[in-house]
This record gives structure tokens, sequence and C-alpha cells, in this order.
């Protein structure tokens, strides 16, 4: 089993979450705030999640760094643990280094996937700059550009009382299908079934066989349909795209909480009561992941 979603709350994340909420907050106060345990090294962050993927069978695991500017947080724990992590990066495409940064990310350093957010950062995938750092992706085979869609809530800015001015109409999976009609070779990463935007997102992947979706985290944007289940959601996933392009996420993050099991246990419940059979499972729990980030 492997984990393509999962967040890396780095030291730095908690720095750069203290200068945003201003005044003489420190990062060490806000994951004391949180109740959450001290992040430490990147090195020790690294140990502490194999340490957890150990206690539940999880073979791999793709880790975000989880603020723009923290490329290097979690370049260092894929160092560390090569064959065990997969490094992911949070990049603001709107930002004028954008493109020098994503250069170094998956040149330099390492990682395989660009995480864009044109909610959080009001830009469009149609803008020119989302193009060149596509680009950067277009030619360094084996990286992913992974786009949040749909309804975007982060749950530690929310107790943080940090502002979350999110632009939710950035978020279409339609403009990611113009992306990945573009390029072909690059694979795409919708998570959370496009959250909310299931339709969009199936419309999308349909029309675009190098878009996955993922699905991690509770899903609970299941709400906005009345009547909708995970089941239905699955069913109807598996039907569209298959289970060849669907990625088992838990969208887990902080300590002491750990990796989510209770998210694979209910995925693996709904797959279960749909009597998919076992190698398709085994594609959607693990296969997939190696076959887009193969070590080595």
């Amino acid at each position: 089993m492997n984990d393509t979603h999962c967040h890396f709350f780095s030291h730095e994340f908690f720095e750069t979450l203290a200068r945003q909420r201003g005044g003489e907050a420190t990062g060490t106060e806000l994951w004391r705030e949180l109740a959450w345990n001290d992040p430490g090294s990147a090195w020790t962050l690294a140990d502490r999640w194999v340490a957890e993927l150990n206690m539940h069978g999880v073979s791999r695991a793709a880790l975000m760094a989880s603020v723009p500017g923290d490329e290097s947080s979690v370049a260092a724990a894929v160092k560390r643990h090569p064959d065990r992590l997969v490094g992911f990066f949070m990049l603001n495409a709107a930002s004028e280094d954008a493109t020098v940064r994503t250069e170094r990310a998956v040149g330099e350093l390492g990682l395989r996937g660009i995480c864009l957010f044109p909610a959080m950062h009001h830009y469009s995938l149609n803008d020119d700059r989302v193009a060149n750092v596509v680009a950067v992706a277009a030619r360094t085979p084996g990286t992913a550009v992974f786009v949040h869609c749909g309804v975007l809530s982060v749950g530690v800015r929310r107790r943080l009382g940090l502002p979350s001015r999110f632009d939710l109409r950035r978020g279409d999976p339609l403009g990611v299908a113009s992306l990945a009609l573009a390029n072909p070779k690059v694979p795409f990463i919708i998570p959370h079934f496009g959250a909310g935007l299931l339709r969009e997102a199936l419309m999308a992947a349909d029309v675009c066989s190098n878009i996955h979706l993922d699905t991690s985290s509770s899903n609970s944007w299941i709400r906005y349909t009345p009547g909708l289940t995970l089941d239905e959601v699955f069913a109807t996933a598996l039907d569209v795209v298959g289970p060849s392009r669907l990625l088992f996420g838990t969208d887990s993050s902080f300590f002491p909480r750990g990796w989510q099991m209770p998210i694979y246990h209910e995925q693996k419940r709904v797959l279960d009561r749909l009597q998919v059979p076992e190698d398709q499972q085994g594609q959607i729990f693990g296969g997939n992941f190696d076959r887009l980030f193969p070590i080595g």
C-alpha cells in the first residue's frame, strides 16, 4: 500500500504561518497552541514519518511541502529515505520566481510533484505563468502536476484564526483538462475526486487519459450533493476512468494524530462492497503510485 497525499508540516511550515499571523508569534508557539508535536528538523520529521508508515504497513508515501518556499525541507526528507518517500511541493505559480523555483525543485532537489492551488493564490489555470510551470514538468520526465480543485478548506489556518481568502472560482477541473491536453505526457492529479466538482473532474479525466484522481481525505464534500454516498463516488469514478487512474491517499498531516488508518479502512470497505477485484484494488492502493513514481 502507498499513500499519494500526505502533508509535511515542517519547522519552516510553522514559521511561515507565524509570519502570516504577525506580531511576536513563533512557529514553536503555533504548534504548541495546536497541541501538536514538535516537528524538529526535516530529518527528524522524515524519520517520524517512516516509523509511522512502518507501523501501518504503508510502503511509500508522497509528502507535500505545504507552504510555498519549503521545497528544501521535503527534499531533505526524501534524500534521507529515497525508497520510502516521494517529494511534492506547493508552488504559487503567480510568483515572479515560479519557473526558476520549479526548475530547481524538480532538478537539483529531485522533487516529483508540483502542487498548484489556484484558488488559494488567485490565478487562472489558463495563465501563461501556469503554462510555463507545466512546461518544466513536460521536459522533466517523472514529474506530476497536482492541481487542487473545488472547495478548499485548510484546517490549520482555521484553527489558528488565519484568513483564508480563497477564490473558489479558480479551481475548475475543466481548466486542468486544457493543460493536460496540451501536455499529454505529463501526469496530472486532481485530489479529493475534485472536492465537490466530481462531475467536472470526471469530464476532464474522461477527455484526458493523463488525468488521475486521488481519493484522499474524508471526502466530506459529498454533503454538497444531497443523497450522494462515497460508494457512488467510487462506482462512478471506476466506470469513467477505471482503476488505473485512481490513486489512494489519506491527506494525513500532523503528529501525534499521524497516518490516517480510518481513511484506508473506509475506502477498503467501499471497494469491497462494490466487489472491485483484488488486482484492481491493488492498482488503486499502490500499483498506480509505483507506476507514476518508480524508485530510482
